[in-house]
């Protein structure tokens, strides 16, 4: 266990250029922050309805399932629309 764990210090003690070090690091701050602002998102948003929002099929929400009201009688109350999952 020793060696393995002096293996890992030395590997770690390593030289690394200030460059080198710099550029790891801002790689790692921009995909932090793409990911936290959420960039892949908002090309779908604009697409979709969000939770709560009236709608005619699946395909217009953003959770990807649109529902109908049913009585109890197992009529559809809602005609025209139906409401996106949250």
């Amino acid at each position: 266990m020793h060696n393995r764990f002096d293996e890992l210090t030395r590997e770690m003690a390593q030289s690394v250029t200030r460059r080198a070090a710099l550029k790891k690091f801002s790689v790692a701050l921009a995909g932090m922050a793409l990911a936290c602002f959420g960039m892949a998102n908002k090309v779908h948003a604009g697409s979709c309805k969000p939770g709560g929002s009236k709608c005619g099929d699946n395909s217009e929400c953003c959770s990807g399932y649109c529902y109908y009201q049913f009585n109890p009688d197992g009529k559809n109350n809602a005609t025209k629309h139906g409401t996106c999952a949250y």
